[in-house]
């Protein structure tokens, strides 16, 4: 079983590579003006087949999510802050494209929510919840307790975000039982910048994660990095 990897944030033409050459298997773009990672639209045209194109929007209305899909190729919507059920299957139906839904997670009772978007979301996504004061709901290279995690099961898939990088995503894996992550600030050089060289190694890494196993396999004279 192959972990599978999201790169959120893309928004140049050398982070795209990287995630390409590197087996990702979704890309994200963000559109929400308060992000460092604003994106170059025009990227998303190049993104090959077999890569789904996800754009991240914020509590964006109607007639603006209408004029980023009819401008922007995408293949995916994913939904942050919106956290009515209701509006979550409104996007989803009225716009026809799949919906990934980011859940905040601080402790265990904010897994509740999960479970009202079970039915109208496609996939859900975990990340921690933003400080307080924060003007982004994610992206801000914080992770929780992935152990909250571990065992639980939806009817839907989801994926793990919030602080991952190479050193922790086999751990993070593991205490979690994701089979599939998203990454972000752990792939940057500086806020909103994606190096391509962090790209290759976190993908590398997560190439080497079973995640039915639970565990991989680690070079000699390395360690597992604990949360």
């Amino acid at each position: 079983m192959t972990l599978e990897v999201k790169i959120c944030g893309i928004c140049d033409a050398a982070a795209l590579a990287a995630a390409v050459v590197g087996g990702a298997r979704l890309v994200g773009f963000v559109f929400f003006p308060a992000s460092p990672r604003a994106p170059a639209a025009a990227l998303a045209v190049t993104v090959p087949a077999g890569m789904s194109r996800v754009g991240l929007i914020v509590d964006a209305a109607d007639d603006d999510i209408a004029r980023l899909v009819a401008t922007v190729p995408l293949d995916v919507l994913q939904l942050a802050r919106q956290r009515k059920p209701r509006r979550v299957a409104e996007v989803r139906n009225r716009f026809g494209l799949p919906v990934i839904k980011a859940v905040a997670v601080a402790n265990a009772g904010d897994l509740a929510q999960a479970d009202t978007y079970v039915g109208v979301a496609d996939r859900l996504l975990f990340d921690a919840r933003p400080p307080e004061g924060a003007t982004r709901p994610g992206g801000n290279s914080r992770p929780f307790n992935w152990r909250l995690l571990s065992g639980r099961i939806w009817n839907i898939p989801w994926l793990l975000a919030g602080g991952l990088h190479a050193r922790n995503v086999a751990d993070a894996v593991r205490l979690s039982g994701a089979a599939a992550v998203d990454v972000s600030s752990g792939v940057e050089d500086t806020p909103g910048h994606k190096s391509a060289a962090l790209i290759h190694a976190f993908l590398a890494e997560a190439a080497r994660i079973d995640p039915a196993a639970g565990a991989h396999t680690l070079a000699p004279g390395t360690r597992a990095a604990h949360m």
